[in-house]
C-alpha cells in the first residue's frame, strides 16, 4: 500500500518545510497553514521518499520537507501519473494533478550542496478538488477513471 509518510507546511514561500504529521486539504487552496496555498494550479507539492533516498545516496543528510514539498509519499510512482489522473489522500481528500516537475529560477541550498536537485523533476503538483484530512500514514492511490458508457 501507498502511503504519505511526512505532511509539511511552512509560513513563508522559499523555506524548508517541517513536518507537522497532519493537516486539512481545502478546495481551491491546499494545505491549510502552508504559504504555497492559494487558487492556482500548484497548490499541493508531492515528493517521494524514494526521491529523497537518491539524495540521500549522494551524502546528503535529508529529510521530508527539505525539498519544499507538502507531502512525501512511499510506495506510489508519482512520475508515471500523467496531468488530470485524481489521487485519493487519506479517506477523503482528492486532489488533481496539474504540473509535473517545475523549472527553478533560483538554484536551492540542495542544489548547491549536491550539484543536483530531486524536487523540479520528480516532484509533481496537485490540485485540491474535495478538501479532507491527510496524516502521516494514510494511503494514498491513484483514482482509476470511469469506462465510457459504464455506470
Amino acid at each position: 500500500m501507498a502511503k504519505i509518510v511526512a505532511v509539511c507546511t511552512s509560513e513563508k514561500k522559499g523555506m524548508r518545510k517541517k513536518n507537522v504529521d497532519q493537516g486539512l486539504l481545502k478546495i481551491d487552496f491546499g494545505l491549510e497553514g502552508d504559504a504555497h496555498g492559494g487558487p492556482w494550479h500548484r497548490q499541493v507539492s508531492l515528493l517521494a521518499l524514494e526521491s529523497i533516498q537518491k539524495m540521500r545516496n549522494l551524502g546528503l543528510d535529508v529529510n521530508p520537507g527539505d525539498f519544499a514539498e507538502n507531502i512525501t509519499t512511499e510506495g506510489i510512482d508519482l512520475l508515471s501519473l500523467p496531468i488530470g489522473t485524481r489521487l485519493r489522500l487519506g479517506s477523503e481528500a482528492i486532489g488533481e494533478v496539474t504540473q509535473i516537475g517545475k523549472e527553478c529560477h533560483n538554484r536551492c541550498a540542495i542544489y548547491y550542496q549536491a550539484g543536483d536537485c530531486v524536487m523540479p523533476k520528480e516532484g509533481i503538483f496537485i490540485k485540491v478538488v474535495t478538501g479532507g484530512p491527510v496524516q502521516v500514514g494514510d494511503a494514498i492511490e491513484a483514482i482509476p477513471e470511469p469506462e465510457e458508457g459504464k455506470a
